[in-house]
C-alpha cells in the first residue's frame, strides 16, 4: 500500500482526502498528521412525549398550538407547551390557522447537512392571529429582496412526513382575486 499524499495547505487535504480518503497534513513546524475519512452514522431513537400531537397533526396538514386551560388567562402558544409559562397551568391542544404573517426572518448561507441543497435558504418566525408566541419554520418560494415583516404566507406540509418540524414550511399566500365593480 503506498503512503498518502503528504500536503501543507489544508484545502489540499481536504481535496485529497475526497479524492483518496487520507492524507498527511504537515504543520508550519513539521509536524505530521493522518487526516483520513471516516463515514459516521448513528441511529437516534427519539420520543416526542407530549408533543406527539403536535407531530402527528403536521402529517394530517394540520398546525397545532396549545391553550392554557385557566379561565383568567387562556395564554396560546404557537409553539406547544404542556403547562402554561404565563400562569403554569396545564394547556389543551387545539388547531392553529393555516395562514399567518412573517414576524421577523433571516436567510441562512450555511445550515445543516439536511439543508445543504438548499442554501441560501430563509427562516422566518411566524405568527398567528390570537397566538401570543411565534413558529419558527422555512419559508420557500419567496426570494429575500420581496420579504417583509407582516408579509401574509401559508403552510405547506411534506406528503411523506417524517414526523419532524421540516414536515412543515411557509409560502407567501396567494393574492385575493381581484373584486369586480358593479356597474
Amino acid at each position: 500500500m503506498t503512503r498518502p499524499k503528504t500536503l501543507s495547505k489544508f484545502r489540499e487535504v481536504q481535496a485529497e482526502i475526497e479524492r483518496t480518503g487520507s492524507a498527511i497534513y504537515r504543520d508550519a513546524e513539521g509536524r505530521e498528521s493522518l487526516v483520513i475519512r471516516s463515514p459516521y452514522q448513528i441511529n437516534y431513537i427519539h420520543s416526542y412525549a407530549e408533543d406527539s400531537p403536535f407531530f402527528l397533526g403536521l402529517a394530517e396538514g394540520r398546525l397545532r398550538g396549545s391553550r392554557c386551560t385557566s379561565a383568567g388567562c387562556r395564554f396560546v402558544f404557537a409553539t406547544p407547551r404542556s403547562h402554561c409559562m404565563v400562569c403554569g397551568e396545564p394547556t389543551e391542544w387545539f388547531d392553529l390557522p393555516l395562514t399567518g404573517r412573517i414576524h421577523s426572518w433571516t436567510t441562512c448561507h450555511f445550515g445543516s447537512e439536511a439543508f445543504l441543497k438548499e442554501t441560501p435558504y430563509n427562516l422566518a418566525m411566524i405568527e398567528f392571529d390570537g397566538a401570543g408566541s411565534l413558529l419558527l419554520a422555512r419559508l420557500r418560494d419567496a426570494k429575500q429582496s420581496d420579504l417583509y415583516v407582516g408579509m401574509p404566507v401559508e403552510a405547506r406540509f411534506d406528503p411523506k412526513p417524517k414526523y419532524s418540524i421540516t414536515d412543515v414550511w411557509f409560502v407567501p399566500a396567494a393574492a385575493p382575486a381581484p373584486t369586480k365593480k358593479a356597474r
